[in-house]
C-alpha cells in the first residue's frame, strides 16, 4: 500500500479493520445524543428561570425602595400606573384568606417542574417551565422573606392596568408559561419532544 492509499483509504481495506470502530462510534453518537439534548433542554429551562426570577426580584426591590408609601407613577396616563401593593392573595390578589395554602402551591409546583425536567427533550417547553418555575420561585421567595411573617409574606404588586387587578413580573413569566403549555397542548406536542394526535 502506498502512502497516499493509506492516507484515504482504499475499497480493498478490510472491513473488519475500519467497520467496527465507526459502528461504535455511530451507536456511542445515537446513545449520548438524546442524553446531550436533554442537557441543553434543562440548560434553557433553568437559564429562563433564573432570568424570569432575577427581573421579578430586581423590580420588587425598586418598587420597594423608590415607590412604596409614594404617589403611583403614570406610565400611560391613567390606563397604566407603576403602584406599589402588598398582595397577601394569590396572583391578581384573589383569595388573600389563604395565603399558606397558595405558599404550598408554589412549592408543589416548583417540585413538580424539577421532576419532570429530567424527561424533558423539547425546547418549546423548556421555555415554558422556565417561566413558570422563575415566576413561582419569584412570588415564593415574598411569601417566605416578607412581612408579616414566614410562609405567610405579602407579594409585591406594582403593574396596575386601568380596571385591572395590579400584578408582578412573577404573575406575568406564569401567565405567559401557562399560556405556552395549553398551546404546547393543543398541538399535542409532549415534554419529551413526542408529538400525539387524538
Amino acid at each position: 500500500m502506498t502512502e497516499a492509499e493509506r492516507m484515504i483509504g482504499t475499497p480493498d481495506t478490510p472491513e473488519g479493520d475500519g467497520a467496527e470502530p465507526e459502528q461504535a462510534a455511530g451507536q456511542a453518537g445515537v446513545d449520548e445524543r438524546p442524553q446531550a439534548r436533554g442537557k441543553r433542554r434543562i440548560a434553557v429551562l433553568f437559564a429562563v428561570a433564573a432570568f424570569a426570577y432575577l427581573l421579578d426580584l430586581g423590580s420588587k426591590l425598586l418598587v420597594v425602595a423608590k415607590l412604596e408609601h409614594h404617589a403611583p407613577i403614570e406610565i400611560i396616563g391613567d390606563w397604566l400606573k407603576f403602584e406599589a401593593i402588598r398582595n397577601a392573595g394569590a396572583a391578581f390578589g384573589f383569595g388573600e384568606a389563604f395565603t399558606v395554602i397558595f405558599t404550598v402551591i408554589a412549592a408543589a409546583v416548583i417540585v413538580v417542574i424539577a421532576r419532570l425536567a429530567r424527561k424533558l427533550y423539547s425546547l418549546p417547553w423548556a421555555i415554558a417551565l422556565g417561566l413558570l418555575l422563575g415566576g413561582a420561585l419569584g412570588n415564593l421567595t415574598d411569601r417566605i422573606f416578607r412581612s408579616p411573617g414566614v410562609f405567610e409574606g405579602a407579594v409585591v404588586d406594582f403593574i396596575a392596568p386601568k380596571h385591572f387587578a395590579v400584578f408582578n413580573l412573577a404573575d406575568s413569566a406564569i401567565v405567559c408559561g401557562g399560556i405556552l403549555i395549553v398551546l404546547l397542548s393543543f398541538k399535542g406536542l409532549d415534554p419529551d419532544g413526542t408529538v400525539h394526535k387524538d
